[in-house]
């Protein structure tokens, strides 16, 4: 029987690695302790903005800050949360048919406010005898849904099973749109009862999107600020 020689082999790591490996740990270490406290000075500095809505109707409504659209009320909180430098902002709610909700904050440093969102309804047409109906599968789905220029909400609520949007037969521009996202839009002329789905993937590009639908309506200004308090009238003449 031959005889079995097992041979050990081991790795030595060269003298020139180790002080490599310090140098980095160092470097690492430094830029840890210069960058932390920046991240939280600004922490400090950032107010931020908790939204409260009671139902679906407010859950499910879009939020604009300063005219740009940040996403919809519900998903709002956690890494989501909506952070502001301090002064004035404005923010608007907005709901397929109800009336646009608009408050104006003055941000203090570090502050935590809440913004209570309660909608109205508002005026809207009759809905026509015949429909067809709109599927949208798109990713992601937290990005808002536009037709024919009006937000009707994100693409959650129209996609899944039993799930779909309600419209008039014929032509529509479907536009779908997300800040750090290129805009997809679409034409859709849908039959009476037919079923049309929209499918696709946004595309992620540098910056914001431009597209004036969630950087809010063109040339839209935030509402006049009240008057400042003033003293009583003056006394009549003599």
């Amino acid at each position: 029987m031959e005889d079995c020689v097992w041979a050990r082999t081991s790795v030595r790591t060269s003298p020139g690695k180790k002080p490599m490996k310090l140098r980095l740990w160092m470097l690492l270490t430094i830029t840890v302790l210069l960058v932390t406290p920046a991240i939280y000075a600004e922490n400090e500095v950032m107010g931020e903005i908790e939204f409260e809505g009671k139902s679906k109707v407010e859950k499910t409504s879009g939020v604009w800050v300063d005219g740009q659209y940040v996403g919809y009320l519900k998903e709002l909180k956690g890494s989501k949360k909506v952070l502001l430098l301090p002064g004035e902002h404005v923010i608007t709610v907005r709901q397929n048919g109800y009336r646009d909700f608009v408050e104006r904050v003055e941000m203090k440093p570090g502050e935590k406010r809440v913004v209570r969102v309660a909608m109205e309804k508002g005026p809207t047409g009759a809905m026509p005898a015949v429909t067809a109906t709109v599927k949208i599968s798109v990713n992601p789905e937290r990005a808002a849904v536009f037709v024919d220029g009006l937000f009707v909400g994100h693409v959650a609520e129209f996609q899944g099973m039993g799930r779909g949007m309600l419209v008039a037969p014929g032509p529509h521009t479907i536009k779908i749109a997300l800040p750090g996202y290129q805009t997809f839009e679409t034409q859709i002329s849908p039959a009476a009862r037919q079923k049309v789905e929209v499918k696709t993937d946004l595309l992620k590009s540098a910056g914001n999107s431009n597209d004036p639908l969630i950087k809010g309506n063109e040339g839209e200004k935030p509402p006049p600020a009240p008057p400042p308090d003033q003293g009583p009238p003056p006394p009549p003449p003599q």
